[in-house]
Protein backbone atom coordinates (compact mmCIF):
# COMPACT_ATOMS: atom_id res chain seq x y z
CA UNK A 1 0.00 0.00 0.00
CA UNK A 2 2.95 2.23 0.46
CA UNK A 3 4.12 2.05 -2.70
CA UNK A 4 1.37 2.47 -4.79
CA UNK A 5 0.91 6.04 -2.64
CA UNK A 6 4.40 6.75 -3.29
CA UNK A 7 3.48 6.19 -6.48
CA UNK A 8 0.86 8.41 -6.87
CA UNK A 9 2.68 11.01 -5.12
CA UNK A 10 5.45 10.78 -8.08
CA UNK A 11 2.94 10.47 -10.87
CA UNK A 12 1.15 14.01 -9.18
CA UNK A 13 4.49 15.55 -8.95
CA UNK A 14 5.86 14.81 -12.82
CA UNK A 15 2.24 15.78 -14.17
CA UNK A 16 2.29 19.12 -12.29
CA UNK A 17 6.24 19.68 -14.11
CA UNK A 18 4.25 18.43 -17.13
CA UNK A 19 1.93 21.90 -16.26
CA UNK A 20 5.14 24.01 -15.48
CA UNK A 21 3.29 24.33 -11.99
CA UNK A 22 5.01 24.20 -8.55
CA UNK A 23 5.76 20.70 -7.64
CA UNK A 24 4.69 21.40 -3.91
CA UNK A 25 1.75 23.44 -4.26
CA UNK A 26 0.28 22.49 -8.50
CA UNK A 27 -0.51 26.20 -8.44
CA UNK A 28 2.18 28.38 -8.90
CA UNK A 29 4.25 28.65 -11.65
CA UNK A 30 7.43 26.84 -12.05
CA UNK A 31 8.91 29.06 -14.93
CA UNK A 32 9.71 32.37 -14.57
CA UNK A 33 10.54 32.41 -18.46
CA UNK A 34 10.66 29.98 -21.13
CA UNK A 35 13.08 27.94 -19.73
CA UNK A 36 14.12 29.73 -16.59
CA UNK A 37 13.02 28.00 -13.14
CA UNK A 38 11.86 30.36 -10.56
CA UNK A 39 13.90 30.31 -7.34
CA UNK A 40 10.68 30.21 -5.42
CA UNK A 41 7.05 29.41 -5.53
CA UNK A 42 5.14 32.71 -5.84
CA UNK A 43 2.23 30.78 -3.98
CA UNK A 44 3.87 28.40 -1.07
CA UNK A 45 7.11 29.63 -1.59
CA UNK A 46 8.76 26.46 -2.02
CA UNK A 47 12.48 27.25 -2.89
CA UNK A 48 13.05 25.43 -6.35
CA UNK A 49 16.29 27.32 -7.29
CA UNK A 50 18.17 24.00 -6.06
CA UNK A 51 17.42 22.17 -9.28
CA UNK A 52 20.42 20.40 -11.69
CA UNK A 53 18.33 19.78 -14.85
CA UNK A 54 21.04 20.51 -16.64
CA UNK A 55 20.98 19.15 -20.17
CA UNK A 56 18.21 16.38 -19.58
CA UNK A 57 15.38 18.19 -21.45
CA UNK A 58 17.40 18.61 -24.43
CA UNK A 59 18.16 15.28 -24.56
CA UNK A 60 14.42 13.97 -24.00
CA UNK A 61 13.52 15.86 -26.43
CA UNK A 62 15.59 15.06 -29.53
CA UNK A 63 14.86 11.29 -28.26
CA UNK A 64 10.87 12.02 -28.43
CA UNK A 65 11.40 14.11 -31.51
CA UNK A 66 13.18 12.11 -33.14
CA UNK A 67 11.03 9.07 -32.52
CA UNK A 68 8.20 10.39 -33.78
CA UNK A 69 9.22 12.51 -36.87
CA UNK A 70 12.07 9.88 -37.90
CA UNK A 71 9.01 7.50 -39.11
CA UNK A 72 6.50 9.99 -40.27
CA UNK A 73 9.37 11.31 -42.63
CA UNK A 74 9.33 8.10 -44.05
CA UNK A 75 5.74 7.05 -43.99
CA UNK A 76 5.22 10.40 -45.78
CA UNK A 77 8.38 9.81 -48.23
CA UNK A 78 7.33 6.48 -49.74
CA UNK A 79 3.65 7.10 -49.28
CA UNK A 80 3.04 10.10 -51.64
CA UNK A 81 6.92 11.09 -52.72
CA UNK A 82 6.81 14.70 -52.44
CA UNK A 83 9.11 17.49 -53.38
CA UNK A 84 12.10 17.88 -51.28
CA UNK A 85 12.33 21.06 -50.88
CA UNK A 86 8.78 21.03 -49.50
CA UNK A 87 9.64 17.71 -47.25
CA UNK A 88 11.95 19.65 -45.91
CA UNK A 89 9.93 22.69 -45.00
CA UNK A 90 6.78 20.52 -43.59
CA UNK A 91 9.25 18.61 -41.66
CA UNK A 92 11.40 21.50 -40.71
CA UNK A 93 8.49 23.27 -39.02
CA UNK A 94 7.14 20.24 -37.45
CA UNK A 95 10.27 19.23 -35.63
CA UNK A 96 10.97 23.38 -34.27
CA UNK A 97 7.35 22.88 -33.31
CA UNK A 98 7.45 19.70 -31.34
CA UNK A 99 10.67 21.16 -29.73
CA UNK A 100 9.72 23.85 -28.69
CA UNK A 101 6.47 22.78 -26.91
CA UNK A 102 8.64 19.54 -25.72
CA UNK A 103 11.54 21.36 -23.73
CA UNK A 104 9.98 23.68 -21.44
CA UNK A 105 7.69 20.42 -20.38
CA UNK A 106 10.23 17.91 -20.06
CA UNK A 107 12.66 20.33 -17.69
CA UNK A 108 9.48 21.10 -15.90
CA UNK A 109 9.10 16.87 -15.26
CA UNK A 110 12.90 16.80 -14.31
CA UNK A 111 12.72 19.39 -11.81
CA UNK A 112 9.78 18.01 -10.33
CA UNK A 113 10.94 14.70 -10.22
CA UNK A 114 14.54 16.04 -8.31
CA UNK A 115 11.80 17.73 -5.69
CA UNK A 116 9.71 14.62 -5.37
CA UNK A 117 12.92 12.25 -4.67
CA UNK A 118 14.66 15.39 -2.25
CA UNK A 119 17.64 15.32 -4.67
CA UNK A 120 20.09 18.66 -5.28
CA UNK A 121 19.24 20.01 -1.88
CA UNK A 122 15.24 19.84 -1.98
CA UNK A 123 14.13 19.25 1.50
CA UNK A 124 12.00 16.05 1.84
CA UNK A 125 9.40 17.69 4.12
CA UNK A 126 6.36 19.15 2.89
Amino acid sequence: MVEQTDKKRVYRSLLRGWRRKCPNCGDGPMMGGYLTVADTCGICQQELHHHRADDGPAYLTILVVGHVMAPLLLYVFTTWRPEPLALFIIFSIGCLSLSLYLLPRFKGVIVAYQWERAMYGFSQPR
